[in-house]
């Protein structure tokens, strides 16, 4: 058997993922015959066939599956370490920091507060992306450490859990169940999340392949065909929830800071917690993300009993104004305070979607 080359699996992975050679063949950029022929030329060196090839339909064989895994895996390796390299190679490192905008207990400014004054500190970059692609950032090289609220895939990863923050459901204010004292999941029957999962379900993590917008069942009568599409920002998915569309389980946190009239937040009595961790790559040696994990679980235990005892109300647009409640008493109970704009210890935090 020959050694395998990256550009072997990356033909195989098209077409494991395509079953389709023509479709596979444009994704590549490549004609369908030479890459045809590079396949047949993979099974002839691997001594196995990989593909069940008919006139109507390519299917995967039992060595094609195995190698389909492993291979999504390699590939995976060599770009993180080309990208690592590269960032490592830099005048100016930045520790790369992956999570989803809001998604942070409201803690982001204290987390960074804390890291600062860590001696293996160095500047900040933070990646935005959608749910699940920080995974998939820690493990291609595009970022160092994470913040998230729910692991949907832990290969490759080390795990520190932070804290745990109450949902409450978002639904539209006209919304029946707005006017009632209490709900449990049950209530929900028939509703549907944002990506179109049962919301009876609770918002369970979907499994490695999910992510915002997958297809679910169909949406329940009145509601609207658009909720079956990926959701890119807080803003798509508020407009959804306030016109009846879908409902959405939302960190207590967010709720607080997003207060709109055509919305209403409940607490839900079986509704489990948001879990919040700091996750990173099982193989860095990297003293700048240990000293985010440090500053991160230490602010995250000072914030916990603070979180704990807060009421779930949410005060309407027209209440006080408490989005930042959390994070302040989070200082109070001895995380470090968030520099003020223009102080000399602010370091310059980057921005990268």
């Amino acid at each position: 058997m020959n050694d395998l080359e990256s550009r072997q699996l990356r033909y195989f992975v098209a077409v494991a993922e395509e079953l389709n050679f023509g479709r596979a063949a444009e994704r590549l950029g490549m004609a369908q015959p030479p890459l045809s022929r590079a396949i047949r030329e993979l099974e002839r060196g691997l001594g196995v066939r990989l593909f069940e090839r008919t006139t109507r339909q390519v299917a995967l064989t039992p060595a094609g599956e195995v190698l389909l895994r492993d291979a999504r895996t390699a590939l995976e390796a060599i770009t993180a370490a080309a990208r690592r390299a590269v960032h490592a190679g830099r005048p100016a490192p930045e520790l790369r920091l992956a999570l989803k905008a809001d998604f942070d207990a409201g803690l982001l400014p204290q987390f960074l507060a804390a890291y600062r004054q860590e001696p293996e500190a160095i500047p900040v970059e933070l990646v935005l992306g959608g749910r699940g692609d920080q995974e998939a950032a820690l493990r291609d090289g595009r970022a160092d450490v994470a913040v998230l609220p729910e692991l949907t895939d832990d290969r490759g990863l080390d795990v520190e859990p932070l804290l745990t923050e109450p949902r409450l459901v978002a639904l539209a204010a006209s919304d029946p169940l707005a006017a009632r004292s209490s709900l449990s999941l049950s209530d929900f029957a028939g509703r549907v999340l944002p990506d179109g999962r049962p919301a009876e379900l609770g918002g369970l993590p979907p499994g490695p392949d999910g992510g915002d917008g997958g297809p679910g069942r169909p949406a329940a009568r009145g509601s609207f065909a658009e909720s079956r599409r990926p959701v890119r920002d807080l803003t798509e998915l508020f407009s959804l929830v306030e016109l009846g569309g879908v409902i959405w389980f939302v960190p207590v946190s967010i709720a607080r800071r997003h207060a709109r009239p055509g919305i209403a937040y409940r607490a839900v009595g079986d509704l489990p917690p948001t879990e919040f961790s700091v996750v990173w790559p099982q193989d860095c040696r990297s003293p700048a993300v240990a000293a985010f994990v440090r500053a991160a679980t230490a602010v995250a235990a000072a914030a916990q009993p603070v979180i704990d005892a807060q009421p779930l109300d949410v005060p309407g647009p027209a209440g006080p104004a408490r989005p930042a409640e959390a994070g302040q008493r989070a200082d109070a109970a001895g995380a470090a305070p968030s520099p003020r704009p223009g102080s000399s210890e602010m370091n310059p935090v980057t921005v990268r979607r």
